[in-house]
């Protein structure tokens, strides 16, 4: 009788659990490609990190875009929610230009962010400020030329741990006279400058161009018109113009001495480093940074440093003060964010920059410590160098403007 045969037991389904890391694989063999992307970030925990809103600064930057445009900057920002789209342009050019419709503009110095400030504040606009690095304004050349000065007594090797000197202290008053035609206190005709070959006593450089320091465009440069303030501070006795009529004159004086060797280049730095640099510009005024920036790559690269390549620290000399200009909310955002960002300030010191501290606004010793770990000499500066003081905004504008010809706000010379 079926009704006394005992019940079979139903069978049971064991269930096994896949590994974890096969749930990925199953699972994109069959789900939609959209639905995997979808359940492959949940998995990484990186769902959010795509989907963030990301904000477009537009900006206007001279040299500290270097900064900007590190590839590792530009990863650091975009995780932090920014995009910085750069127009390249030359500090004074960028104060001298509309800037509407901008987040920030990093001109390399302070006159350039002065000019704008006075600018917003005249019209009830006014800005924030950072200063996240510094770089002072050295000027670049080459081993054998650093020598032949040297020799001359226009120069000085600064201490050296081990190896040849990366680093000199250069006279300014001395170098100045040399292209003025004066040496160990005979004067010649001031427009018959000395040339290199003539005091080259060894036959190292075999130059026949006058001893001048190449800079970028005067009318569009902070290094250039740094560079102008400090000529003139020594041409004038160690002191700045006090007057529209004083700044004039001294500005047709040192014309000769920043403008005789034709038309500078754009970019100045590029130059230096580039292969055929010693027969362009055997001394070129460039930033601390862009020299430290190719030391750091080059002993990466290779092992060692580039011990061709030297500077010259002159010995009146001034610390820039770059100055990111917040122009809104979201430019303000981000010089909170380069100013106070670890990781950031870590890349600055990588790319050669000296960073300031958040909270006392002083350079801190954490470039040096990063130096000495790569066996990369650390640039020191002598305790007699004399501070240079740049002449007033408006004067100083004014010997720039003679200097170089340069154009009116209006179009005009």
């Amino acid at each position: 009788m079926f009704a006394n045969r005992p019940a079979a037991e139903e069978p049971r389904l064991a269930v096994t659990r896949p590994p974890r890391r096969r749930l990925r694989r199953v699972l994109a063999s069959a789900l939609p490609v959209p639905v995997v992307g979808l359940v492959l970030l949940v998995a990484s925990g990186n769902l959010l990190l795509p989907l963030r809103q990301v904000v477009d600064i537009e900006a206007k930057m001279a040299s500290k875009r270097d900064f900007f445009q590190d590839p590792v900057v530009e990863r650091l920002l975009m995780k932090h929610g920014f995009r910085v789209r750069i127009t390249n342009m030359g500090s004074r050019e960028i104060a001298k230009q509309d800037y509407e419709g901008y987040d920030v503009v990093f001109p390399s110095g302070q006159p350039a962010a002065d000019l704008i400030s006075r600018e917003r504040a005249r019209a009830n606009r006014p800005v924030l400020l950072y200063r996240p690095f510094v770089s002072p304004i050295v000027l670049a050349t080459y081993r054998e030329y650093a020598e032949v000065l040297t020799a001359e007594g226009a120069a000085k090797r600064l201490s050296s741990s081990g190896g040849r000197p990366m680093y000199y202290t250069l006279d300014m008053r001395q170098f100045l006279d040399l292209a003025r035609g004066k040496r160990k206190g005979a004067q010649r005709d001031p427009k018959d400058g000395y040339r290199w070959d003539e005091i080259d006593r060894n036959d190292h450089v075999r130059n026949g161009n006058k001893i001048l320091a190449q800079t970028s465009d005067i009318c569009e440069s902070n290094s250039a018109g740094t560079y102008l303030g400090l000529v003139a501070f020594v041409e004038h006795g160690n002191d700045a113009p006090d007057s529209e009529a004083e700044a004039e004159q001294l500005a047709r004086k040192i014309k000769p001495l920043l403008v005789e060797q034709g038309l500078p280049s754009s970019e100045r730095a590029e130059t230096y480093l580039s292969p055929d640099g010693q027969s362009i510009a055997p001394v070129s005024v460039i930033y601390e940074h862009q020299f430290l920036a190719h030391q750091i790559a080059y002993e990466a690269k290779k092992g060692a440093t580039d011990d061709e390549r030297v500077l010259l620290y002159p010995s009146t000399r001034f610390v820039t003060e770059p100055q990111l200009v917040a122009l809104t909310g979201d430019g303000a955002r981000l010089g909170e964010l380069v100013s106070e960002n670890r990781e950031l300030q870590d890349r600055a010191r990588e790319l050669g920059f000296r960073s300031r501290n958040a909270t006392s606004g002083a350079t801190s010793d954490e470039l040096t410590r990063f130096l000495t770990e790569r066996q990369i000499p650390v640039p020191t500066t002598s305790a007699d160098d004399t501070r240079a003081v740049l002449p007033s905004l408006p004067l100083l504008e004014k010997m720039i403007e003679i200097v170089g010809d340069c154009p009116d706000r209006t179009g005009n010379q």
